[in-house]
């Protein structure tokens, strides 16, 4: 590949990211132009066979299936993707929600993972405020190779699941409260100060950094 092949007007792509790390490039499209994404996705997409946007939206997908007509779009994890990789792992990632309001980043870590090949579900609104909830879903946890957990609020989900599962547990703070809990930060300080151990912490409503890291760990 020449460096004219990598490089359109507005972007450099690291076509050679696939071969070093097992996954092409993803496009950020929240500070995108439709245009750009498009664009930048249709030539990772026919040099991979595979292409991801995340954080994204219905005009940029109406660009895209200009370009690739089969993409798919996901409105809540707001995310466009397409793959002709067959290719499976037996991994297998368990994304466990606290709230419906955490159902679009939970997407956003499940359709990640998948991507990576892994097998996938999410468990939903199993939050702590009803505990017979996630102690009825236990068992099908542990069959995971690793868990996502994901939660705003207080964040308190992940340190009950990693108390009860010996699998890896990555904690996802969201921004769903108010007060004291708002845009996040309390979910995000309850998760970096739990007490259960195998847990670890990305970054606030970061469900693809998440889904990509539980991919990592479910592949091997």
């Amino acid at each position: 590949m020449t460096n004219e092949d990598n490089t359109t007007e507005f972007a450099e792509i690291d076509y050679d990211r696939e071969k070093r790390t097992g996954f092409p490039e993803v496009i950020f499209g929240e500070t995108k132009t439709p245009e750009q994404s498009s664009k930048i996705a249709k030539r990772i997409y026919d040099n991979s066979g595979l292409f991801l946007i995340t954080r994204t939206n219905k005009e940029t997908y109406d660009k895209v299936i200009k370009l690739i007509p089969e993409a798919n779009f996901d409105s809540e994890a707001k995310m466009i993707w397409l793959s002709k990789n067959k290719k499976k792992s037996n991994g297998f990632v368990c994304v466990v929600s606290a709230g419906t309001s955490d159902i679009p980043i939970a997407k956003e870590v499940e359709i990640t993972a998948s991507l990576m090949g892994n097998k996938t579900e999410i468990i939903n609104d199993v939050g702590v405020t009803g505990i017979h909830r996630i102690l009825g879903k236990v068992e099908k946890i542990k069959k995971a190779d690793c868990v996502v957990v994901v939660a705003g609020m207080e964040g308190a989900l992940p340190t009950v699941v990693a108390g009860l599962v010996d699998k890896p547990v990555i904690a996802v703070p969201t921004s769903v409260g108010f007060g004291t809990g708002e845009k996040g930060y309390s979910a995000l300080l309850t998760m970096l100060n739990s007490c259960a151990p195998g847990i670890s912490v990305v970054n606030i409503d970061a469900g693809f950094s998440a889904g990509y890291q539980a991919g990592l760990i479910a592949k091997r």
